[in-house]
């Protein structure tokens, strides 16, 4: 007889931020059960899918998510129970269609999500295997970890407007020795803004340093010199990473560095961060531009993408129909993989594939209100895209996901990514 989906069942939670989200069990029946809690995020792109929050005011300031639970609990557990619960494709399918909207905005992504992920994690558990396994695409892989050391913008108080700086420890031989170089660098970090005397902001969202720092710029030196300091070296151990989010800065078509006093069109904003590129370690570079500045992303890619990876996150929003869009227009080289951002497991593996047939990368990404829920270990694990982003080395919802990760390496021996990853990094700055 077909493993079956008995029950489904949503409550409300706090996330990182003490913000309400949803946490989903689904029960199989064979007694198999999987809970799955579903992430937030606040720079969102006007893009993504829609986190249905309730709006009454007078609980968590509008914030609530009752009313997606309610959605689970019975509109979508009547659409879901007796269903196949090894059929992914087809309880998203029926997912999707229930809600009958664009942008998931009827029923709300977060509660569709947190029923696409829990039903998984009861079949991995029905199956008594560990969850990248029932995820997998083939070839899984530990991924190359994008680590938030400093942080600006929505993350930290605007202090300066880039939002996330971020280390890539790739010149090591596993995954256990790249996190413990990135513990040492974060402390060396700390202990430079401290000796420099900069006002600290207070930790970010994402766990990371949020200085108080004269300029954009000052973040990049001060994170190649925390690389040196903590005994590394820069670019060939441990390179930068930094994540823009310009469509937060950007008004009437211009780009307001308001911290340095600058305003800059596309071009001007695209020849800064070239002129990075060749001055640091900087490999990786999020959301440069607007997330619909088309014409400045092709000219962005025509300038940096044979020699960077661009990626596209509030530009892409997991969403295959823009993905496809920027491939056909030689727009970004990358995209970000975040769930909610699309609302089903089904619609995140598409990104994926599509992504891996076009020859872009994938970097499967947390967001800032996470939880304390290790599931994107195994899905970055499983999709064998070979980067994730998941936050600082700080606070448990982020230590859950590292730890997932080191447990992935300890116990399955999976391969690790990382001395290729720095093959190809080589490869590009060479050219």
């Amino acid at each position: 007889m077909p493993l079956t989906i008995q029950s489904v069942h949503a409550w409300e939670i706090l996330d990182s931020r003490g913000r309400p989200t949803l946490a989903v069990e689904a029960v199989l029946s064979d007694g198999a059960t999987g809970t799955a809690q579903v992430p937030s995020g606040a720079s969102t792109g006007t893009h993504e899918a829609v986190e249905l929050r309730d709006g009454d005011r007078r609980r968590y300031g509008g914030k609530g998510v009752l009313t997606a639970a309610a959605h689970v609990n019975g509109e979508i557990a009547n659409a879901v129970i007796g269903r196949n619960a090894e059929d992914q494709p087809g309880i998203d399918k029926t997912l999707i269609e229930l809600d009958g909207t664009g942008q998931k905005s009827r029923l709300g992504a977060n509660a569709l999500l947190g029923v696409s992920c829990a039903s998984a994690r009861a079949v991995s558990v029905s199956r008594r295997q560990p969850l990248f396994e029932t995820l997998s695409l083939g070839n899984p892989q530990l991924p190359v970890p994008m680590i938030n050391i400093l942080s600006g913008g929505l993350h930290a108080g605007g202090n300066i407007e880039f939002q996330d700086f971020l280390i890539i420890p790739h010149g090591f031989d596993s995954f256990a020795e790249a996190l413990e170089a990135a513990v040492k660098i974060h402390a060396a970090a700390g202990d430079l803004i401290r000796r420099a005397g900069c006002v600290l902001t207070g930790v970010a969202d994402e766990g990371g340093w949020g200085p108080l720092l004269p300029s954009n710029q000052h973040a990049l030196r001060l994170l190649t010199d925390a690389i040196s300091e903590a005994g590394y070296q820069p670019g060939d151990q441990v390179s930068l990473a930094i994540d823009v989010a310009s469509s937060h800065f950007y008004a009437e078509g211009r780009y307001k560095l308001k911290s340095e006093g600058r305003d800059l069109g596309s071009e001007g904003l695209i020849d800064l961060l070239a002129d990075w590129t060749r001055r640091f370690p900087l490999v990786s570079i999020e959301d440069a531009l607007f997330e619909d500045d088309w014409a400045g992303w092709r000219q962005l890619t025509q300038a940096l993408g044979q020699t960077t990876q661009l990626l596209g996150d509030d530009f892409f929003t997991t969403n295959p129909v823009r993905l496809q869009r920027g491939i056909d227009e030689g727009c970004a080289n990358a995209v970000l993989v975040k769930m909610n951002q699309i609302g089903t497991l089904t619609e995140t593996f598409a990104v994926c594939r599509l992504a891996r047939a076009n020859g872009y990368a994938a970097v499967v990404s947390a967001r800032s209100g996470e939880t304390e829920d290790s599931f994107l270990a195994d899905l970055a694990t499983a999709t064998g895209a070979g980067q994730i982003k998941i936050g600082s080395i700080t606070r448990g919802e982020r230590l859950t996901k590292y730890n997932r990760l080191l447990e992935l390496e300890s116990r399955h021996g999976l391969a690790w990514r990382g001395r290729q990853y720095r093959s190809e990094i080589l490869k590009k700055r060479s050219t």
